[in-house]
């Protein structure tokens, strides 16, 4: 089954389900932006409304416990355990539930759009229009220290736990310190590129037309795989995130050949090569495959660190989306942006919302830096 833009189109593939799924996502998109004002970044009370109590409940259960509680055919259980996978987390946890409803309300809202040319292209946008308002960027360095910086009223950090203890480690107080040493990570990925003589052979024609997959199977088989990763074990059958940007962007390979991506979850600095269960899963679903691979380009857990400092032992969500770290990541404060030492705070992924929500993390992160420099009021940060 495919997420498409329209609810009722989406809802139409899933038989007995479809009047179920109709009802509970149209309201949710209608209340969309309530909805992410609210729970989408630092906890905060806001106007109650009956469609945001349906949200909060849902979202904080498990999301094995949803999507067989709430559908009923193979299909919609498995689409929304799909969604939800992206937890990086067994999901008969509390919460996970939350991940697979929101990234089902996105594709409603925003319909999952990928940027023409790759991702890289949103960070030359900013970058653009951050030296054009007369910033300087500077690249190429590693920061250890805050000495290494120059002297400022400000210094937003967009580091982990690990990383912000190693730079400005001695300007916190010692529960703050305390505090972040008891961050916990989370799983990691095993990541694979291809360069494809032509398109995905896909058996499902709308696999073939998607930008997004997601190779999982049944309820079960993705229920099972990150089961397996919990307990420091790889499976067979992996959960997939596959994507393949050629079927709506043709400026990502040469004419008449395709690039795709991929990775499964593994344990937190596994270094396991998974690119055969990988590649097998695919297989499964479309056979052939394999016979189109020109060249691959492969990363395990180390790789993925090495790439980006911030993928501690792979995790690429900034530490565990768990209950107890949503929204007192990477420390229960007032402001989670916020440090102990007055004018450093801390902008990524390990702050709310967490991974996967990009750029928002940063974005709170500003609001409360200039509230605080400019003693104004933003909104309600």
């Amino acid at each position: 089954a495919g997420i498409q833009s329209s609810i009722e189109e989406t809802a139409a593939q899933f038989g007995k389900d479809a009047g179920q799924y109709k009802n509970f996502y149209s309201s949710l998109t209608e209340e969309w932006p309530s909805i992410r004002s609210a729970f989408l970044g630092p906890l905060h009370v806001s106007g109650l409304s009956k469609t945001k109590i349906k949200f909060g409940f849902n979202a904080l259960t498990s999301a094995n416990y949803f999507a067989r509680h709430r559908f009923t055919t193979t299909k919609a259980q498995s689409v929304f355990a799909g969604m939800a996978a992206h937890s990086m987390l067994p999901i008969n946890k509390l919460i996970t539930s939350s991940m697979g409803i929101v990234l089902n309300l996105l594709a409603h809202v925003n319909s999952w759009p990928l940027p023409k040319g790759g991702a890289q292209q949103i960070t030359n946008a900013l970058a653009a229009c951050f030296t054009k308002s007369g910033g300087e960027i500077q690249t190429g360095m590693m920061i250890n220290s805050l000495k290494q910086l120059p002297a400022s009223k400000t210094v937003l950090l967009n580091v982990t736990p690990a990383q912000l203890l190693s730079i400005a480690g001695d300007e916190f107080s010692s529960f703050y310190k305390w505090q972040l040493k008891n961050y916990r990570y989370g799983a990691g990925v095993f990541k694979i590129d291809w360069a494809l003589s032509q398109p995905v052979p896909f058996l499902n024609e709308k696999c073939r037309k998607a930008a997004t997959v997601h190779i999982g199977g049944s309820l079960d088989e993705i229920y099972n795989s990150e089961e397996m990763i919990s307990k420091n074990q790889h499976p067979e059958r992996p959960f997939v995130l596959f994507v393949q940007p050629g079927v709506v962007d043709n400026t990502r390979a040469p004419q008449g050949k395709h690039t795709a991506w991929a990775y499964c979850h593994v344990p937190n600095a596994s270094t396991v090569d998974m690119t055969n269960a990988i590649e097998k899963q695919i297989e499964r679903f479309a056979p052939g495959f394999r016979d189109c691979i020109l060249a691959r380009s492969k990363m395990n857990t180390v790789a993925m660190e090495h790439y980006n400092p911030n993928y501690i032992g792979g995790d690429i969500n900034g530490g565990a989306l768990s209950l107890t770290q949503l929204f007192t990541r990477p420390a229960l404060r007032l402001s989670p942006y916020r440090t102990s030492a007055k004018g450093i705070y801390i902008c990524s992924s390990s702050t709310p919302p967490g991974g996967g929500v990009h750029g928002i993390c940063g974005y709170y992160a500003a609001r409360r830096a200039l509230k605080d420099l400019y003693d104004i009021r933003i909104g309600w940060l």
